[in-house]
């Protein structure tokens, strides 16, 4: 059997090519896996990864463990305090034994205010269901005898959203 050719071309792919300086930017922000950094929501799951983002590992001295820094805002921090076991046992399964043994959790960056602003993505909301025509019809001949258009579009809002209640 002849020697498969690589379909590549001389190309890398942008993982492979970014793999060592994501490593090395991990690891002096001390997360020695640096899979933690560019898998959290994998890790953690969609529900922790939303309100919640790593910072910082940091190793005491002479300690067991590390000690894993999440960043949250304000109103997100006592849900996450909850479930600070939960997520100390979902990192530790990516490390593959018990690497941290302790999460704290921060509203800003360790080293300042100015990195703690955080954004996370959030869930996208939900698309509102489709009125059947039927109703639309119905709400539009309601308010049909109204003469100013402003007041008129929103009485038919009104009965549309009045009458796709009544149906549910």
């Amino acid at each position: 059997m002849p020697p498969r050719r690589s379909t590549t071309r001389g190309f890398k792919r942008t993982a492979t090519l970014l793999n060592d300086q994501i490593r090395r930017a991990g690891e002096s922000r001390g997360f020695a896996v640096s899979r933690l950094l560019t898998h959290w929501a994998e890790v953690v799951g969609q529900d922790i990864a939303a309100i919640a983002r790593p910072v910082n590992v940091g190793y005491g001295r002479g300690g067991f463990g590390a000690t894993l820094t999440v960043l949250t805002t304000g109103p997100q921090a006592p849900m996450l305090e909850m479930q600070k076991e939960q997520l100390r046992a979902k990192v530790n399964a990516v490390y593959g034994y018990n690497a941290i043994s302790r999460v704290r959790i921060t509203q800003t960056a360790p080293t300042g205010f100015a990195e703690g602003q955080a954004s996370f993505e959030h869930k996208p909301k939900p698309a509102k269901p489709e009125i059947a025509p039927e109703i639309a019809a119905e709400a539009s001949k309601a308010a049909g005898d109204v003469h100013d258009t402003d007041l008129r579009s929103a009485l038919e809002r009104l009965g549309r959203n009045v009458l796709s209640k009544q149906k549910r």
